[in-house]
């Protein structure tokens, strides 16, 4: 058992460390209006502001979601659970005195502490859920896996990691195991949409409180998608990759709920705010240091971040549809900082699984998530006014750590300059060699 148990450590971390190696002509006056007005409107837009059906859906996948009588919704993210075979598997990375009795059931614990703790409207499984690898029965593990959740009636989610499908289900197979599953809101993947990588993109909307005049409107929108496991180009190495046809989805699902949300009944000036989940993290992560992060970034391979080594444009779509306004990933288990670039909030959720790589000596932790509404004048429930976020330690005393506000009603419309110049300067540039050349 201790032999069989060396491998499997070597391998997983090695499959997760070392992945990258360490881990018609229009002339020259219409051509200079045409730079002119889209540079204006570029400045101005800125500164004033697959293929396949799930299983039949269980009963809770019916059920709206909304905002409680106390103008709350609240998310419990668990990022790799790593779960394998229960009793009988070991834990990873953690103090000495815990070695004889730590296994899987270390994670299950945790995970009713916190779900009793927080009491949360909707828990998010951000992939990694259960390591296929040690794992004998992958549906075992997923049914084991998730029981907390499914036993505590709450809504809960799920999207994929790199390691879910490395057992006795394909990826294929695990999402249509957990889309099956009792209390889910799971989805297999969008059902307007015939052709689209991944398996387990999906949205969900969240309603204002019953009896307001926000209950028919989606004032909180919840996207969550499949980041893949490794490349599948040949000449690529390392992890996968949100994929166009999912930028797409994503892009249409974003411009349609703003839309809705901007008409009748009580129709609003601004999109309503999103979050985002899936498992990989974006390149930009790499963006951020001690300086300007709350939490610890601590990976010691690359840049301290474990991303694609090509960079699909997502962030740029992100920033471009305007609406989401944090990104909660896994993935890296000993990184578990928030930082604000452009507006949008990058976070980790933390290593919470115990038989997934850690640190010793450094708590297993989950993230929540608080999205308020703010009072109408008529002294009802509105739409939301902020999201707050922070995390707990699997210790004694489940100790909050890091709470912060990322974002607010009253600052959420403000871009930077840095930020215009950033998203701008290809225009910029193009419009000053045009000048120069013509003077």
């Amino acid at each position: 058992m201790g032999f069989q148990f060396q491998i499997s450590k070597t391998e997983m971390i090695s499959s997760k460390r070392n992945v990258f190696g360490t881990k018609g002509k229009k002339g020259p006056d219409f051509f200079m209006v045409l730079v002119l007005t889209v540079s204006w409107f570029c400045l101005t837009a800125l500164c004033v502001t697959a293929t396949e059906q799930a299983p039949r859906p269980t009963q809770v996948q019916n059920q709206k979601l909304r905002f409680d009588k106390n103008g709350e919704f609240k998310i419990l993210q668990v990022a790799d659970m790593h779960y394998a075979n229960g009793k009988t598997t070991l834990c990873l990375d953690v103090l000495p005195s815990q070695n004889i009795s730590c296994s899987d059931l270390n994670t299950t614990v945790f995970l009713n502490r916190m779900i009793q703790a927080e009491k949360p409207n909707l828990i998010v499984f951000t992939g990694d859920n259960i390591f296929g690898f040690d794992s004998s029965d992958s549906a075992k593990s997923l049914d084991a896996a998730f029981a907390p959740a499914i036993a505590s009636n709450i809504p809960w989610v799920a999207v994929l990691g790199n390691h879910d499908q490395e057992g006795t289900l394909s990826r294929e197979g695990v999402m249509k195991h957990i889309v099956g599953m009792k209390n889910t809101l799971s989805k297999f993947n969008p059902p307007e949409v015939h052709v689209i990588d991944g398996f387990g993109n999906y949205n969900l909307e969240v309603g204002g409180v019953e009896g307001t005049d926000f209950v028919n409107k989606s004032v909180l929108n919840l996207y969550f998608l499949d980041s893949g496991d490794y490349s599948k180009v040949p000449t690529i190495f390392g992890y996968d990759w949100i994929k166009p046809s999912q930028q797409l989805w994503f892009q249409r699902t974003s411009a349609k709920l703003k839309k809705a949300y901007k008409s009748g009944p009580m129709p609003q000036k601004e999109a309503a705010p999103g979050l985002a989940y899936f498992h990989i993290p974006l390149p930009e992560y790499a963006s951020f240091d001690s300086s300007n992060i709350t939490g610890v970034k601590q990976e010691p391979d690359g840049n301290g971040i474990s991303s694609p080594s090509v960079n699909s444009g997502f962030f740029t779509t992100l920033v471009a549809a305007g609406d989401v306004k944090a990104v909660f990933i896994g993935h890296d288990h000993i990184n578990d900082f928030c930082g604000n670039l452009m507006n949008i909030q990058l976070c980790y959720g933390g290593g919470f699984g115990y038989h997934a790589y850690g640190k010793a000596g450094w708590p297993r932790r989950a993230r929540v998530v608080v999205a308020s509404l703010e009072k109408t004048r008529k002294g009802s429930w509105g739409d939301v006014k902020s999201i707050k976020t922070w995390k707990r330690l699997d210790d004694q005393h489940l100790t909050g750590i890091d709470g912060e506000v990322l974002w607010s009603k009253s600052s959420g419309g403000k871009i930077s300059c840095d930020t215009i110049v950033l998203l701008c300067y290809p225009l910029l540039s193009l419009i000053g060699r045009y000048l120069w050349y013509f003077i």
